[in-house]
């Protein structure tokens, strides 16, 4: 696997322009989460995994950075970097591209954790997932961290 990993590229839809006349909010968590998927079902913990292995991911945490707009039919790219993984849980970054024009649209840190779905708890990953984690772990290790990551939320504030 390439490091960082691409999704499938995408073109922002009629139906995801809002009335500010760019791409509403809600559809950049859509993008993100279909490269969530495909990036699942490269690492054999998607939807065939969930219903053959009766195992799955649950997000815990999402941080979205929104940096510049897109626009109608604006072709979109998006990376997936592994920042993070133990026996139950990925911590991981996407970065969502302009394809043609290159720039970065918006970025999103999740936090997601394995679960049993018959118990519906948390459970570690069978060997096999973990033993693909560890090599893409290892492939996403040399890349720079993001400047976004860890961020939190909130108005700065001058000493008072």
């Amino acid at each position: 696997m390439p490091a960082p990993l691409t999704a499938p590229q995408k073109k922002v839809e009629a139906a995801w322009i809002d009335y500010n006349g760019h791409m509403n909010m809600a559809y950049y968590n859509l993008v993100f989460d279909n490269c969530v998927d495909h990036i699942y079902d490269e690492l054999g913990v998607g939807v065939e995994y969930v219903q053959t292995q009766g195992g799955s991911c649950f997000t815990l945490e999402v941080h979205v950075n929104y940096l510049q707009e897109l626009s109608l039919d604006d072709p979109i790219r998006v990376t997936f970097q592994l920042l993070d993984w133990d026996a139950k849980r990925l911590h991981f970054f996407q970065s969502m591209y302009h394809a043609t024009k290159g720039y970065l649209a918006a970025t999103s840190e999740q936090l997601a954790m394995h679960v049993d779905m018959e118990s519906r708890r948390s459970a570690a990953f069978p060997d096999e997932i973990q033993m693909k984690l560890e090599k893409l772990m290892l492939e996403h290790a040399g890349l720079d961290r993001p400047k976004q990551v860890g961020r939190s939320i909130g108005i700065p504030r001058k000493n008072q």
